[in-house]
């Protein structure tokens, strides 16, 4: 890996055309090394600086369901995906079998939440996907209709 070196950007007060003890504070941050980082795509950006780091990233949802809700903690960088597998523990619907809407409109198990624009107590709409729903009730019909003629008979 390249090792860049970092430039220092001076501000002296005799430039800006003012005096004044600001200019001395504003040199003290911009001679500060600088720190990079490699984001996932490749690109070499400046790394941030976070005053806060505990419990960063992590949102509260309130997930509302056709007659309960949970109120779930998840990092906002999750997926939808990942969102539909901590639910399917909670309300014993696998993850194909459930439909997520935010802001009226259904949600691709690949999108991020921070992307789509999730927030802090924020709301999202579970609902059960109806074809599947209606091929439960069909077969729950079927072994019904096959079962009931078939009795056993004892001797």
């Amino acid at each position: 890996m390249i090792k860049l070196r970092p430039k220092r950007f001076s501000r002296s007060s005799s430039k800006l055309g003012g005096g004044g003890g600001s200019g001395g504070a504003a040199n003290a941050t911009a001679t500060g090394e600088i720190k990079w980082e490699l984001r996932p795509g490749g690109m070499l950006v400046q790394k941030r600086e976070c005053k806060d780091t505990s419990g960063e990233g992590v949102i509260r949802i309130r997930v509302s369901t056709v007659s309960q809700w949970h109120d779930i903690s998840i990092q906002a960088t999750s997926t939808f995906g990942e969102l539909k597998m901590v639910l399917s523990l909670l309300t014993n619907l696998e993850p194909e079998e459930q439909r997520l809407l935010f802001k009226g409109k259904e949600r691709e198990d690949e999108e991020h939440l921070h992307m789509v624009g999730v927030r802090d107590k924020d709301k999202v709409l579970m609902l059960e996907d109806p074809a599947i729903k209606e091929r439960k009730l069909l077969g729950l019909a079927r072994t019904q209709i096959i079962g009931s003629p078939y009795r056993t008979i004892r001797v």
